[in-house]
């Protein structure tokens, strides 16, 4: 018999996993397998939550979308953990001025959820993030950046149980994070060497909060010509001056957690 906890707990990933996959949804089948979640109960729990309004589902293609109810409770949310008007500015002028593509995201557990996502005039463009796609803490430059600066117990822990390299590859080993990771807080700003999509590189700067925790990161995506050296520091540093800005703008609200 299903406990509370359990239920709410398997709730929770479907709707993640939904968000992550919005505007254009996603099968039964496929949310199954994206929860580790049997079809049959995958199944139930999204006709329970469709009786509610927190999903919906396109009968023409059988494909589950978020439901008007989760647009009014994050509605209602909003005013006390919504702080992308303040970084809306920060991305678009990092888009402005390197051409490049230029995201806002934020550390959720142990992933990173792009909040915002801002495309530079650079006509060909990286398709790998976009606005509520999640990756685990190491994978691409947020990522990377963020678990960069965890604090060491935490970041240890992280990454004895993570296995990344199951899903995202031979870089995502602890032993080869635990290099780039070295690297990172050398530099100041991570680098995704085209290790998701191949040939689309990205660099990410963390945001920290009031408490010198590294919340949110900024990053950049864009072809291996224009984020590879030498204009790699240029751009790296350029984060780096507009996280530290950013890092000022957001210590007031330190209430918001």
């Amino acid at each position: 018999m299903d406990t509370g906890p359990s239920v709410v707990g398997r709730v929770g990933s479907l709707l993640r996993a939904l968000a992550a996959r919005e505007p254009d949804g996603v099968s039964t089948t496929a949310l199954a397998a994206a929860t580790d979640l049997p079809r049959a109960t995958s199944h139930r729990l999204l006709s329970a939550l469709r009786d509610e309004g927190l999903v919906e589902r396109d009968e023409a293609t059988g494909s589950w979308h978020l439901g008007p109810e989760c647009f009014l409770l994050g509605a209602a949310a909003t005013s006390r953990h919504d702080i992308t008007p303040i970084a809306r500015a920060t991305v678009l002028r990092l888009a402005r001025e390197t051409g490049e593509s230029a995201f806002f995201s934020v550390r959720r557990g142990d992933e990173t959820v792009c909040l915002l996502r801002e495309d530079g005039s650079f006509p060909i463009r990286s398709h790998v993030l976009h606005e509520g796609i999640r990756f685990p803490l190491g994978v691409a430059s947020a990522g990377l950046v963020l678990l960069a600066f965890l604090g060491e117990r935490e970041r240890t822990s992280y990454l004895a149980q993570a296995r990344l390299e199951e899903q995202y590859g031979a870089e995502h080993t602890a032993t080869r994070l635990r290099s780039r990771i070295d690297a990172t807080r050398s530099t100041g700003y991570a680098v995704n060497p085209g290790l998701i999509v191949p040939g689309s590189w990205g660099l990410g700067a963390a945001v920290f909060d009031a408490h010198g925790e590294a919340r949110w990161a900024l990053s950049l995506t864009g072809i291996e010509a224009r984020l590879a050296p030498p204009r790699q520091q240029e751009l790296g540093e350029l984060l780096l001056r507009e996280a530290h800005a950013l890092t000022g703008r957001l210590a007031p609200r330190r209430g918001h957690r």
